[in-house]
């Protein structure tokens, strides 16, 4: 699950993405709303990170254009604008949920978990193919109950394939649920990544393959044999 943070001190953008990471998250960091703007518009985030004062103006005008063109997302403000006034015009506006800096970390992955659960977010039930069980909520997989070892990106690699499964998902789109705005990733990481998760299914008997789709991208589907 990819989490878009729209904050302009790098520093703290950082520390969010490395406490994401650790509960499993993958993140994209950008420090603008035009760059916010543009990252909602192109890339299915279900949840997006939000500071107010932003080099070019107040996070809360995004709110009203995130809405009506992803109706589902989620979106917390955090910010150090922590009046009664400014909470309410927050939410009023359109926010799922404000906090003020600095946040407690263990308070916002609570926040978190708690808006992806409300009624209209993405608690979906888990996929099951073969042996192998997905959580999507969670980004977690486990083969007859027991849970895949797998790294960050092999998991959102194995989570983009899941949620098409049978389908064709091109390399374009692994790219970027895998890597988001992330730039010089050589062409052949994918490549490799697959070949790895490949080799973790095939060692756990999950009952499912990987294939090639030639010009096209991959394919999750049960094993035939």
């Amino acid at each position: 699950m990819r989490i878009l943070i729209v904050e302009d001190q790098f520093e703290l953008a950082g520390q969010l993405a490395g406490l994401l990471a650790g509960a499993g998250y993958a993140t994209d960091q950008v420090g603008t709303l035009a760059d916010g703007l543009e990252a909602v518009m192109s890339h299915d985030y279900p949840l997006v990170l939000l500071d107010r004062r932003l080099p070019d103006g107040d996070g809360v005008s995004l709110l009203p254009t995130i809405r009506a063109a992803r109706p589902g997302i989620r979106v917390i403000v955090m910010s150090a604008l922590r009046s009664l006034d400014d909470r309410i015009n927050g939410l009023d506006a359109g926010a799922d949920d404000y906090l003020t800096k600095p946040v407690e970390p263990n308070e916002l992955l609570a926040r978190i978990r708690a808006s992806l659960r409300r009624p209209g977010g993405i608690d979906l039930p888990p996929v099951t193919i073969a042996e192998l069980s997905f959580e999507l909520n969670r980004c977690e997989a486990y083969v007859r109950g027991e849970p895949l070892s797998a790294t960050k990106r092999e998991m959102l690699l194995l989570e983009a394939l899941v949620r098409r499964a049978g389908r064709a998902v091109t390399h374009h789109a692994l790219m970027e649920q895998i890597y988001g705005l992330e730039e010089n990733v050589q062409s052949d990481a994918l490549k490799m990544l697959v070949s790895r998760l490949r080799q973790r299914l095939k060692e756990r008997d999950a009952g499912v393959e990987i294939h090639s789709a030639r010009g096209i991208g991959y394919v999750l589907a049960k094993s035939k044999s």
